[in-house]
């Protein structure tokens, strides 16, 4: 190779090569410090798009389940004033069974009176005063809900749930005229408090298989969010053990690459001795 004192030649090309391993070196760095293997589209533009698809995708699976979760909360709601209702009603029941003996007088039938007039506005309160969010639900008021508990627009991941047919106030049920006065009158309101169970069954019952339904959902959410998150987690996150490696032999290379540097930088002196 002659010798120059214009072009350093070797100078160069050891710098150009200290570019790349300095290059080498950030990008490894630069996923070590994210975690990422893809930090930007340069780093893999097709990824890149599928990742931020997938991310799409989880986060929007996660609020899916959530608004399962609250689904639950609302059926839980009517399921409990259901509840209460059906004990009330346990206990008109109660009260018909002693009215209906003749071991009781007429006055302490009349106190009996008292206590089912008082269940029977319970009743009714309860069904006016149970609702989720401003919306009546037990007292045939409600409306239809629809809960949103899939990442997508199609039919199947939406669940509908009618609450405008539940009407469990004392009128509905067949209770509002049920007395304790006499012994014929409590022998009716057992039958009225029978029919009156029966019916509560039937919503008890739907709102029941309701919370299983969204438990169901829930599950299933749980299983779907982990699977794309590890499919996502294959195409973006950044294998340390390989980053790490690469970080080190760029380091490595940087500072053989300044000795050599050095080195070439007195090809020049040389040119200077045979000058002399």
């Amino acid at each position: 190779m002659p010798i120059s004192l214009l072009s350093n030649q070797a100078a160069i090309n050891t710098r150009r090569h200290m570019e790349e391993t300095g290059k080498v070196y950030a990008d490894a760095t630069e996923k070590l410090a994210s975690g990422k293997r893809i930090n930007k589209s340069s780093d893999d533009a097709a990824g890149l798009a599928i990742s931020s698809v997938m991310e799409g995708k989880i986060r929007s699976i996660a609020q899916a389940r959530r608004n399962a979760q609250e689904a639950i909360s609302l059926v839980q709601v009517a399921e409990g004033g259901m509840n209460e209702v059906t004990n009330l009603v346990v206990r008109m029941r109660e009260l018909a069974i002693q009215a209906a003996s003749d071991t009781i007088g007429d006055r302490e039938r009349e106190m009996l009176e008292l206590e089912n007039k008082q269940i029977q506005s319970e009743i009714d309160r309860l069904a006016n005063a149970t609702e989720y969010f401003g919306t009546n639900l037990l007292n045939g008021s409600g409306k239809e809900f629809t809960f949103q508990i899939g990442p997508d627009t199609s039919e199947a991941n939406r669940i509908t749930y009618s609450t405008a047919n539940l009407d469990l106030r004392s009128s509905a049920l067949g209770v509002d005229g049920v007395s304790l006065k006499d012994s014929g009158a409590a022998s009716s309101a057992i039958e009225a408090t029978d029919e009156a169970i029966s019916r509560l069954n039937v919503p008890r019952a739907e709102v029941g298989a309701m919370q299983g339904r969204f438990n169901s959902v829930i599950n299933n959410l749980y299983i779907y969010e982990e699977n794309m998150s590890a499919s996502k987690g294959r195409i973006l996150d950044a294998d340390i053990a390989q980053e790490t490696a690469k970080a080190v032999q760029g380091a490595v290379l940087q500072k053989a690459g300044a000795a050599v540097l050095a080195q070439a930088n007195t090809s020049p002196t040389l040119a200077l001795k045979l000058l002399e």
